[in-house]
């Protein structure tokens, strides 16, 4: 297994839109290992392929207390989205930053796992909103966002101001 290093916003590459899985193989299967350490090494409660620079349709996540409850979905698809939910969310890729976004609080998914085999459930609360979280990120899209243009460019000024900081 292997840290893999996250993107951070305003990194362009956060921005590509993930290509479908095709292939379940030796190499997936490493790839969602590596996943899952560096999200909880992170810590974090999800992680999507765009993030590490790996650009097809998969996530990673574990909502549970106790971080015993991982769970990988490949080629996800929000069927139905149901209610409205407004929470705190924070992301690997915008470290140290938390604001609220409205999502839905219900929803049903379908998703392959490591092996191609496809499921579909019900999803609601942090879970609802870690996928939806997690999904965005597969089609280019940032919890940024869903802030204003302002607070979006408070946060993206203060990041790079941040990373030259670290790399001086």
């Amino acid at each position: 297994m292997a840290l893999l290093n996250i993107l951070h916003f305003p990194d362009p590459r956060l921005r590509t839109i993930a290509k479908p899985v095709e292939d379940f193989d030796d190499n997936l299967r490493q790839l969602v290992s590596d996943m899952f350490e560096t999200m909880y090494e992170a810590p974090g409660i999800g992680l999507a392929a765009t993030q590490v620079n790996q650009h097809i349709r998969l996530l990673v996540m574990d909502v549970s207390e106790a971080r015993n409850q991982p769970r990988c979905l490949i080629n996800p698809r929000i069927l139905t989205a149901e209610g409205d939910e407004e929470m705190d969310e924070g992301c690997l890729s915008v470290p140290g930053y938390y604001e609220k976004v409205r999502r839905a609080e219900l929803i049903r998914v379908r998703s392959q796992d490591e092996n191609g085999e496809t499921s579909e459930f019900d999803a609601h609360g942090l879970e609802a909103v870690c996928i939806q979280h997690e999904a965005d990120h597969l089609e280019g899209k940032l919890f940024v966002d869903y802030l204003s243009a302002l607070k979006r460019n408070r946060i993206r000024s203060k990041l790079l101001k941040t990373q030259k900081q670290q790399v001086d």
